[in-house]
């Protein structure tokens, strides 16, 4: 018998519905390359985390919930920590998932290699890309790392003809600035295929786990945006937004 090849996860949720089409079943996978200063999912990022897993037990799992993922047009979505650290794990999954008739989306924030995930590409009917911030120095501040591997990421998938949706959170001082939305406006402007825009609200409901690591929470104290400050990024982000890209 073939090994199968193993990946690690945080953990599953099954009935989610904000992280792609209709009811998906959601693999949080362990480990990332990147620091945010507001992640809410601080205990992913330690790549020897969570629990060790064969792709046929996702797949076992997934089995008790296909009634509603095929009644409500769903599927799989395989977010993190970063997924494309485990990609080869990822790959096989959405493989198996692409034989069985589940629509498959990559929750991703797009740093990696491209070579290391062309075939993981090939399974995948939807990206779900959060950009952090567009303006390079600033998404150094934000994430620790630059955000140039991410850009190439995200050309490359849109020259593919992939369905992206763009997740951009709304990070007060940080990301919430005219230029900031500026920037990011002009760079989804280039891309072809972006289906939706979606502002997320800064929130600190994960800023327990960075006290639970002994860990200090940089933005403590800072308040969510309003409804309106997230509408008026929504528009400057859907400015430039090519109408024919769906």
């Amino acid at each position: 018998m073939t090994e199968q090849i193993k990946g690690r996860i945080h953990s599953v949720e099954t009935f989610g519905t904000v992280d792609g089409p209709g009811i998906r079943f959601i693999v949080f996978m362990q480990g990332c390359p990147l620091r945010c200063i507001y992640c809410h999912n601080r205990d992913t990022w330690d790549a020897k985390g969570g629990k060790e897993v064969t792709v046929d037990q996702i797949l076992e799992e997934l089995q008790g919930y296909m009634e509603f993922i095929k009644f409500s047009g769903g599927g799989i979505t395989v977010t993190g920590g970063e997924p494309t650290l485990q990609a080869k794990f990822v790959t096989e999954l959405f493989k198996r998932c692409k034989e069985i008739g589940v629509h498959t989306a990559l929750d991703t924030s797009g740093f990696v290699d491209i070579d290391k995930v062309e075939e993981l590409l090939s399974y995948t009917d939807l990206i779900l890309l959060d950009i952090k911030q567009a303006i390079n120095e600033k998404h150094k501040v934000i994430t620790g790392v630059s955000n140039s591997k991410i850009q190439t990421f995200a050309r490359h998938v849109s020259d593919k003809g992939i369905p992206i949706w763009i997740r951009y959170v709304l990070v007060p001082g940080y990301t919430d600035g005219q230029d900031d939305l500026t920037a990011a406006a002009d760079f989804i402007g280039q891309l072809n295929h972006v289906e939706k825009i979606d502002v997320l609200p800064y929130h600190s409901m994960g800023e327990y786990k960075w006290d639970n690591l002994g860990e200090k929470y940089i933005l403590h104290g800072v308040e969510s945006p309003g409804a309106e400050q997230v509408e008026n990024a929504k528009k400057i982000l859907e400015s430039k937004m090519k109408k024919d890209s769906k």
